[in-house]
């Protein structure tokens, strides 16, 4: 069955536009209180939301709808996506919420839904509260209605947490930081993190206003993040997106560090400290085919998953797997937390430059990227991928890349775009590779 509302990250689109209203987030709000009822307990239901505008109008309408089925809700204000995952399983609740549309502009937004494990939620039980946004809504008796409650200490639980996920002997006194935390989730708690742990730190995109979300700023446009690591000789620079779930790095010298060479770090890094299970790491079938070739002079396995942080979870947990991630920047630690955290993630790369004693520019550049490129392009209706003239030309493409590199087609998940990737040894042979398949598609497209 095809989902209407859920894409692969929750709910998400143009504020007060379908289906990001008001009335459609108070609807969600009762279907989701429905659907995680069980049991005779109060149910809890704990809200958090990034720092864009409309996440006023969003929190009230979604408090409406889970307080009008019997949910308690507890409120915990501007925090990141993770720290929802990990209060909504420390306090026992029945399910979490956060409102946000992570890197997207501020225009636009999102809802996503966590359970009583921590995990975003699963297609069935996306279904399941799809079904009941169909169904007439059962409404509470008026003496069963919820009650609503600010958790004024949310942001130290979660930075206690974070912390934690460093051992103990490790500081940070020396480390000179620039943190851009994209005018969003993270501006106060990440910053606070890494200074409670000894770092030096200087804030970019720590003065939300509802409007500058991810606005020139942030892991989707670091130039003010490079400038300021260079101008300031910081060590290091950290660039998260709106709702913190995501990193990018930039080393002392202005160089972007992305989330394949982050990966690399990491599972190798805890290989050799006895920490990392499944004997590999999990990312997706877009990154870089130099990631897998590092892993594999490591004795270390590279898993490949589709795209979409759910689907990098989902390998995981087949696997026994607890680092995996995306190039964008996503990096789930299982050890640590149950989705993306890009503060954490922050930390492990901070930790082992003070740990290893060298600069950025050489502890995150572990292998040399093959060329890679990527191409997009759009269709109005059908599936261009199912006319045998562009199966002849990706079957004559692959033939040609055997051995030397590989090749990934996919629809885009939000837009009618076929994505076209190639990555192989010879740059020009992947440029070739790459503008002949989108030429076909194309053609047929028409």
């Amino acid at each position: 069955m095809t989902k209407k509302f859920f894409g692969t990250d929750g709910i998400r689109g143009l504020t007060n536009k379908h289906p990001m209203t008001a009335e459609i987030a108070m609807k969600v709000g009762q279907a989701a209180g429905r659907h995680f009822q069980r049991g005779d307990h109060r149910h809890r239901v704990v809200i958090g939301k990034d720092t864009r505008l409309s996440g006023y109008m969003m929190e009230n309408a979604l408090v409406a709808g889970f307080t009008s089925v019997g949910m308690d809700v507890v409120q915990v204000g501007p925090m990141p996506t993770p720290a929802v995952a990990l209060l909504t399983r420390s306090m026992r609740a029945d399910l979490g919420v956060m409102i946000s549309a992570s890197h997207n502009p501020f225009f636009d937004n999102g809802i996503k839904l966590f359970g009583p494990d921590g995990f975003k939620l699963s297609d069935e039980d996306e279904l399941k509260i799809e079904s009941y946004l169909e169904e007439p809504t059962i409404l509470a008796e008026a003496k069963d209605i919820g009650r609503a409650k600010r958790f004024e200490d949310a942001r130290g639980r979660y930075i206690h947490a974070i912390k934690m996920s460093l051992p103990d002997h490790i500081r940070l006194d020396g480390l000179k930081v620039v943190c851009d935390c994209a005018n969003g989730a993270a501006y106060q708690v990440a910053p606070s993190a890494f200074w409670e742990l000894g770092a030096e730190v200087i804030a970019l995109g720590v003065q939300p206003n509802g409007l500058n979300i991810n606005d020139k700023c942030g892991s989707t446009d670091v130039a003010a993040l490079q400038e300021a690591v260079i101008a300031s000789g910081a060590h290091v620079g950290i660039a998260l997106d709106g709702d913190a779930d995501r990193l990018i790095v930039v080393d002392e010298k202005g160089q972007v560090v992305d989330g394949d060479q982050l990966m690399a770090l990491i599972g190798s890094t805890w290989s050799r400290n006895g920490l990392l299970r499944g004997d590999g790491i999990v990312a997706t079938v877009m990154s870089n085919l130099g990631l897998e070739r590092f892993l594999a002079s490591q004795h270390l396995d590279l898993v490949r998953a589709k795209v979409g942080d759910r689907y990098v979870l989902e390998e995981m947990k087949k696997g026994g797997f607890n680092v995996g991630g995306e190039q964008s920047g996503h990096m789930i630690l299982l050890d640590h937390a149950t989705t993306g955290d890009g503060t954490i993630a922050a930390l492990q790369v901070m930790g082992e430059l003070v740990t290893s004693g060298k600069p950025a520019s050489e502890l995150l550049h572990l292998f040399d990227t093959v060329p890679q490129l990527l191409m997009n392009v759009r269709y109005s209706s059908g599936s261009p991928l199912d006319d045998e003239k562009v199966k002849a030309v990706i079957a004559e493409a692959e033939r040609e890349l055997v051995g030397s590199g590989r090749l990934v087609i996919r629809k885009s998940g939000t837009e009618p775009l076929i994505r076209v990737m190639a990555e192989g040894d010879n740059s020009d042979q992947v440029t070739s590779v790459v503008e002949r398949i989108c030429a076909v598609v194309e053609d047929v497209a028409i």
